[in-house]
C-alpha cells in the first residue's frame, strides 16, 4: 500500500520545488505521544484542532510500543491537511553502560535508553521475530502495571477507601491501547475527587495514603494531584511499586533492528542538560557521545527542546548538526500538563530562526524517508543499516516539496 500515493514522482515534486525554493519555515513538532500510550491529549483529533489552530504544519505521532493510533492519526493529517510523521518509542538497555554504572538518557537508571524510531512505514508491519519481541515488551509492560495496580488496591483497602481500582477499568475508562503508571495517577485522582468533595477529608485522606506525609498538590491543578500520587506511591520508594521485569528492555541493537525492517529511521532522543545544569554521563561531552552513537551507527537525534537551556541548547545543536546528525525536536505531552505545541526551550523562550530551520529540515527528511519508501525506493536508510548522509540535503529538499504537495494539494 503505497501511503502517499495522491502525491506525484520525485522529479516532479523537485521540479516545483525548485521554481519556489523560498518559503516560509514551517512549524513543525515531531514528538507527540497520543492516548495510545499517555498524553495530556483526551482525543487524536485535540491534537490536530490545536495544530491548526497554532499553525503547525507537521506532527509526529511517538507512542510507547505501538502504532495503534496510525491509521486515525494518517485520517485526521488528511483532514486538517497537516502532513503525518510515523514514529515509535521504545525502551532498551545499552549492556555496556549498564554494566558501567553510567546513565544514557534515563537519569535514575545506568544503561537504561530510551530510544525513537522515525518515519516508519505506513502501515506498519514487521516479520513475526521481531513482531514477537515487540510484542514480548508489551506484555511484560502490562504485567508490571497489573501487578502496580493489586499492590495498589490492597493498600486503598487497607486505607478503607471508599473506591477500588482495577487494570480493567484503567484501561477502558482511559486507556486506548497500553496501560502506564501515568494512567493509575489519573484514575486514582478521579476517584479521589468523585469521593472527597472537602478539601479538609481529601487531604486527610491523602495524608493516610502517604503514610502519615501532607499533600503538596494544588487541589485545584489536576496535573499536579496527579503527579504528586504517581509520585508518592507508584515509582521507587512508593507502597505500589513494582520494578520493571527485564524482559520489557530489549537490546538496543535490537531496537535498532526492528525499526529497521519497519522501514524507519533509529533517532536518539536526547536528554540534554536538567534545571540544575546536570547531564547524564552518556550525553556530558559531546564528542564522546557522537562517537558511541556512530558505533551503533545512529545519524539522528531528537530533543525535547522545552526543559532545556537554551544557550546550552544551541550549543549541542550546532555541534550535531556541524557533525551532519540529522535533528529533531519535539515537546512529548505526556504528561497530564498541557503546554502549546509550538516548540520553546526552557521558560518558554521561543526558537531562534536557526533552530528553526534546522528543525524544519529534519522534519522535511523523514517526510522525504517516508515518501520513499510508500513508493518502494531505498530511504535515508538501508536495509543493512547504512546512512545516506551525502544526500542529506537532497532528502530534505524532497521532504520539502513532499510536505507542501500533502498540506496545499
Amino acid at each position: 500500500m503505497d501511503a502517499f500515493a495522491e502525491i506525484p514522482g520525485k522529479d516532479e515534486l523537485l521540479n516545483g520545488y525548485k521554481q519556489h525554493p523560498e518559503r516560509d519555515t514551517l512549524k513543525v513538532n515531531s514528538h507527540l505521544h497520543t492516548p495510545y500510550s499517555f498524553s495530556a491529549f483526551e482525543r487524536i483529533e485535540d491534537i490536530f484542532e490545536h495544530a491548526e489552530k497554532e499553525e503547525i504544519k507537521v506532527l509526529g505521532i511517538n507512542d510507547f510500543f505501538v502504532t495503534d493510533g496510525y491509521p486515525e492519526f494518517f485520517r485526521l493529517a488528511h483532514q486538517y491537511r497537516i502532513f503525518p510523521l510515523f514514529n515509535i518509542e521504545l525502551i532498551g538497555l545499552l549492556e555496556k553502560e549498564q554494566h558501567q554504572q553510567i546513565r544514557v538518557n534515563d537519569p535514575n537508571n545506568p544503561g537504561r535508553t530510551y530510544f525513537c524510531g522515525k518515519g516508519l512505514r505506513y502501515p506498519f508491519a514487521l516479520q513475526r521475530k521481531n513482531s514477537e519481541k515487540l510484542q514480548q515488551v508489551r506484555i511484560a509492560s502490562q504485567q508490571q502495571v497489573v501487578e502496580m495496580i493489586e499492590k495498589l488496591q490492597a493498600w486503598l483497602s487497607e486505607k478503607k477507601a471508599p473506591f477500588s481500582i482495577s487494570y480493567d477499568e484503567v484501561k477502558n475508562a482511559l486507556a486506548k491501547e497500553l496501560v502506564r503508571e501515568r494512567h493509575i495517577a489519573k484514575m486514582l485522582r478521579v476517584k479521589l475527587n468523585e469521593s472527597y468533595h472537602q478539601e479538609k477529608e481529601r487531604k486527610k485522606f491523602l495524608a493516610d495514603l502517604y503514610a502519615g506525609r501532607e499533600s503538596k498538590a494544588n487541589p485545584m491543578n489536576n496535573a499536579a494531584l496527579e503527579e504528586e500520587l504517581r509520585g508518592n506511591l507508584l515509582k521507587s520508594g512508593g507502597i505500589a511499586f513494582v520494578p520493571e521485569s527485564p524482559e520489557a528492555f530489549l537490546p538496543v541493537h535490537d531496537i535498532i533492528d526492528i525499526i529497521i525492517e519497519a522501514g524507519g529511521i533509529p533517532c536518539y532522543p536526547v536528554l540534554l542538560d536538567d534545571k540544575n545544569g546536570n547531564f547524564t554521563e552518556f550525553e556530558s561531552d559531546f564528542q564522546t557521545l557522537q562517537r558511541r552513537l556512530q558505533e551503533l551507527n545512529v545519524g539522528m537525534v531528537e530533543l525535547i527542546p522545552g526543559r532545556n537551556d537554551v544557550t546550552i541548547l544551541k550549543k549541542f545543536v550546532k555541534y550535531f548538526d556541524d557533525a551532519g546528525f540529522v535533528i529533531l525536536f519535539g515537546t512529548e505531552h505526556n504528561t497530564p500538563v498541557m503546554i502549546p505545541l509550538t516548540l520553546t526551550t526552557r521558560g518558554n523562550t521561543p526558537l531562534d530562526q536557526e533552530l528553526q530551520q534546522i528543525s524544519e529540515a529534519g522534519c522535511c527528511l523523514v517526510a522525504a524517508h517516508q515518501y520513499l519508501i510508500a513508493k518502494g525506493y531505498p530511504g535515508y536508510i538501508s536495509r543493512d543499516g547504512k546512512i545516506n548522509v551525502q544526500e542529506k540535503e537532497n532528502f530534505v529538499s524532497l521532504g520539502r516539496a513532499v510536505i507542501d504537495k500533502f498540506i496545499i494539494r
